[in-house]
């Protein structure tokens, strides 16, 4: 049973490659959308880029390449094979400048494929297939850029490339927190719409207790970043950074339950406040954690005496999560009627499809798994998906190497300031973003939202 289901798994990931020699296999699988294959398939891209990233940074394996015969080293035994191998510089291929190597062959994929699907309005267009389709050659191509990419002499790539990194990651933090307002709304959305359809009382206890749940993780998150910190004479800008997060936190609260906010939006609620809370404490606890003055930033580990080496640290994780579950959301996620009042239709796939049997695709109607639902117009816009891919590649460039620059120490980052404004404005960001979802419709009363 389980290896049956596997494989059903296998060949839906390859009827998602859009393949024609998988039809057969692919003939007891559930049919999908091409505008949402093509996006999962270049989501699995990402995912494995990042993959790739994260083992350059495991601990211990440069001291194993240090045992690599041609890798160049002041060990006896690896100078006993200079004169019958080619050595090779081994630290280069890991640590935080193996990183800025690896995303920069995937952010240069994404953005070349942006500029080439510059203008497509349709899949008719020649540049469809190129999009669509050719995904052992794409994948290749990455692979390919990638190992070309640590031949780049190092000189001031790693610096320069910082500065994109910076720029490309700041903006991919946008887009990320028009995803989670979207997510926030499209939750509350939906099960107040079942709440106010069934009357069922299931479904508001539902709505009251995620509401409490959020804010209680919320309250608690703000008393540990009190506790872990702050000291009672010192850290101010922590302080600062906690009390007045919590503030804005309880001004949206309570500007998305006022009569003029409840009369444009009836299904604006606390719900949707709430998310937003817990992610934007999520985002203190971030930039605090960056503190370079180090005896406010000890950390919850350091108060317990603990030390943590690992080059990965918890809110780098957490960050990598957050991103993750954006991306998916990205791709698989269809705009709806909540992504007008968060801008959010321009990322999101437009549920324009025809219907389930792929119309004219050129396959049979029976037979087709992966149809084509961009006949008459593209569900969404192809250069500016790849453009935000991009940016996500530079984003987890960023998130990797902790926001500083690059090098090939395997030694946790030390914190930054860099890395410290960058998160705590991104809650702002937050904030004010969906502070204007909720007041933009009562200041723009003639634009349609809805």
């Amino acid at each position: 049973m389980g290896a049956a289901l596997g494989l059903c798994s296998a060949a839906q990931l390859a009827c998602c490659c859009g393949s024609a020699a998988c039809s057969l296999c692919c003939s007891a699988c559930p049919s999908c959308r091409n505008s949402t294959s093509t996006r999962i398939m270049y989501a699995v891209m990402l995912l494995l880029g990042t993959i790739a990233a994260c083992i350059t940074l495991s601990p211990g394996l440069q001291d194993a390449l240090k045992k690599v015969p041609f890798c160049s080293s002041n060990d006896s035994s690896a100078l006993s094979f200079k004169n019958l191998y080619p050595t090779w510089q081994c630290e280069s291929a890991v640590g935080y400048l193996a990183v800025y190597r690896l995303c920069f062959a995937l952010s240069a994929f994404f953005f070349l494929m942006a500029l080439i699907m510059i203008g497509v309005k349709t899949s008719k267009d020649p540049r469809a297939g190129i999009q669509n389709g050719f995904w052992a050659i794409k994948y290749l191509l990455v692979i390919g850029g990638m190992v070309g990419a640590f031949f780049i002499p190092e000189g001031s790539f790693g610096t320069t490339w910082m500065y994109f990194g910076m720029i490309g990651g700041f903006l991919f933090i946008i887009i990320q927190l028009i995803l989670i307002i979207d997510f926030a709304h499209s939750w509350a959305e939906s099960w107040v719409g079942n709440y106010e359809e069934t009357e069922s009382k299931t479904w508001y206890a539902a709505l009251l207790i995620f509401t409490l749940l959020n804010y209680a993780l919320a309250i608690t998150g703000i008393v540990l970043l009190f506790v872990f910190f702050t000291l009672p004479d010192d850290c101010a800008l922590n302080k600062f950074f906690i009390s007045f997060n919590l503030i804005l936190c309880v001004i949206v609260s309570v500007l998305s339950i006022l009569p003029s906010v409840q009369e444009t939006q009836p299904r604006s609620g606390l719900l949707q406040s709430s998310v937003v809370t817990l992610y934007v404490m999520y985002l203190t606890w971030s930039s605090v954690s960056s503190q370079p003055y180090k005896p406010c930033n000890h950390g919850f580990l350091g108060v317990t005496g603990m030390k943590s080496e690992s080059t990965f640290d918890s809110e780098s994780i957490v960050g990598l999560v957050i991103w993750m579950c954006c991306v998916l959301y990205s791709s698989l996620r269809t705009a709806s009627s909540s992504s007008k009042i968060t801008m959010s239709e321009h990322v999101l796939v437009k549920d324009n499809g025809a219907g389930g049997d792929g119309g004219e695709s050129g396959h049979s109607s029976d037979n087709t798994k992966v149809w084509d639902n961009e006949e008459d117009t593209v569900a969404y816009s192809w250069s500016f998906f790849h453009v935000m891919f991009g940016l996500a590649t530079l984003y987890v460039m960023m998130t990797l190497t902790n926001w500083y620059s690059p090098n090939s120490t395997l030694e946790t980052l030390n914190a930054n300031e860099a890395s410290m404004w960058v998160k705590i404005i991104s809650s702002w960001l937050c904030l004010a973003l969906y502070a204007w979802t909720l007041v933009a419709p009562i200041l723009l009363p003639s634009r349609e939202f809805n």
